[in-house]
């Protein structure tokens, strides 16, 4: 279990003051300048050492995306844009870090900024969260105001300034390139990649895209040190994270915990377990709503981090664990998320548009049991084809759920299906 002294998200419960003066109280803006002082190098290879893996759901190593950026900084300016458009049902970590710990934030785009050559980073907020947005802007305005940012900011001789911009609530504005879309006053719609925003990214300029926890998480592993992260999770894995856990818990919550934590001490020891006790478990979504459900038989012992999560066909995600106790009707949740995915699909990608929609139906007559054992297999097979075959993620994250409930409850559909058969024999 992770002790206090090693939490960087010290005020993720708003206990105490989330404004400058408190920030500076808990460590932040601690010497920034000298941070900066070590140069461009320094900040990129520790960031490396520390295997920092992006805490946006993808999981790409963070030191080694602040590296793709161009050495040189030519006629094109770079920018830094944070992903805060946090909208993965069962994902709430990046509201809390924005109202409670939003200097985190705020500093961590000096430090990444600076990193990679920006002068300029926007944080692209999530239309849904208001007083987030106004949160985080009053802490901007804060930092200006106490010279950490502007045209010498922290002292450092780095101009820096942070632009706070609201979307619209729209899902795919969470993946990278729709963002940049949609910041620059055009539709949310996915760009095909090469280019790459490194090389192509806001208004066609060197670009790198982060999550918030991302961003934020960066002065205080450069403070304490590489190896310091490392002493947490597995190898690959390391660090420390925030879990949410929702469903059917007694204490839903979010909590910052160390990687590679098993899921059944995460959800009994911060959750205050399953209702009803861990027996009556039935299933666990345990990275977001687009990652395969776990049944209870993997639950017991699956460690929470990338690898471990990837060995048994799902994935950590955002590590936003969604509970889900006996009395819930498996089949009918996943239907539900079907149609997240089918009314969040942007349409550009012939597979995402028809294909969300065709396994959303099919989904709905399965709950009720009005359909054939045959279309199972079909449902599983235009799935497959859905996933790996449009421009961005989301195809992927419509399928998987599918997927997911194939894999571990095909039992449930096909005794549905047969139940309504016998009904409908009795009947005539």
């Amino acid at each position: 279990m992770l002790q206090d002294k090693d939490r960087i998200f010290t005020n993720l419960y708003g206990q105490h003051d989330w404004g400058l003066e408190g920030a500076r109280r808990r460590g932040d803006w601690d010497n920034t300048a000298d941070i900066i002082k070590k140069g461009r190098d320094w900040i990129v290879n520790e960031m490396k050492a520390s295997g920092l893996r992006g805490r946006g759901g993808a999981g790409f190593p963070t030191g080694l995306k602040w590296s793709f950026m161009p050495k040189e900084i030519g006629a094109r300016p770079h920018y830094l844009v944070v992903n805060a458009d946090e909208s993965e049902p069962g994902t709430c970590k990046d509201r809390d870090i924005l109202r409670h710990d939003p200097h985190k934030l705020v500093e961590g785009c000096l430090v990444a900024g600076f990193a990679m050559g920006a002068h300029a980073a926007y944080v692209y907020v999530r239309g849904e969260f208001f007083n987030e947005a106004a949160r985080l802007q009053a802490a901007v305005d804060q930092a200006y105001e106490a010279k950490l940012l502007g045209p010498d900011a922290c002292g450092s001789g780095w101009a820096f300034d942070v632009y706070v911009h609201r979307g619209a609530g729209a899902y795919i504005c969470g993946e990278e390139t729709a963002l940049l879309e949609s910041l620059e006053g055009k539709k949310g719609m996915p760009r095909l990649k090469p280019p790459f925003p490194a090389m192509s990214g806001l208004y066609g300029c060197p670009t790198t895209v982060n999550n918030v926890e991302s961003i934020a998480v960066a002065p205080t592993i450069l403070r304490r040190g590489a190896s310091w992260f490392t002493g947490f999770g597995r190898e690959n894995n390391a660090g420390t994270k925030i879990f949410c856990i929702s469903g059917h818990v007694e204490k839903p919550c979010n909590v910052e915990e160390a990687m590679s934590i098993p899921m059944r001490e995460l959800i009994e020891k911060h959750a205050g377990g399953v209702r009803g006790g861990w027996d009556n478990l039935l299933a666990v979504i345990p990275g977001g709503s687009s990652t395969p459900v776990l049944p209870k038989g993997i639950c017991d012992d699956v460690l929470m981090d990338f690898d471990a999560l990837k060995e048994v066909k799902s994935g950590l995600g955002t590590a936003a664990l969604i509970v889900m106790d006996k009395s819930t009707d498996i089949i009918k949740a996943i239907a539900r998320l079907a149609y997240f995915y089918k009314h969040e699909s942007c349409g550009q990608c012939t597979p995402c548009r028809e294909g969300t929609g065709w396994m959303w139906r099919v989904l709905e007559r399965m709950v009720k049991g009005d359909a054939e054992v045959g279309e199972i297999e079909t449902l599983l097979d235009v799935a497959g084809q859905v996933e790996g075959h449009t421009i961005c993620a989301l195809g992927d994250g419509a399928a998987w759920p599918v997927q997911g409930l194939i894999r571990h409850f095909r039992g449930e559909i096909e005794d549905r299906i047969k139940q309504r058969k016998g009904k409908s024999r009795v009947a005539a």
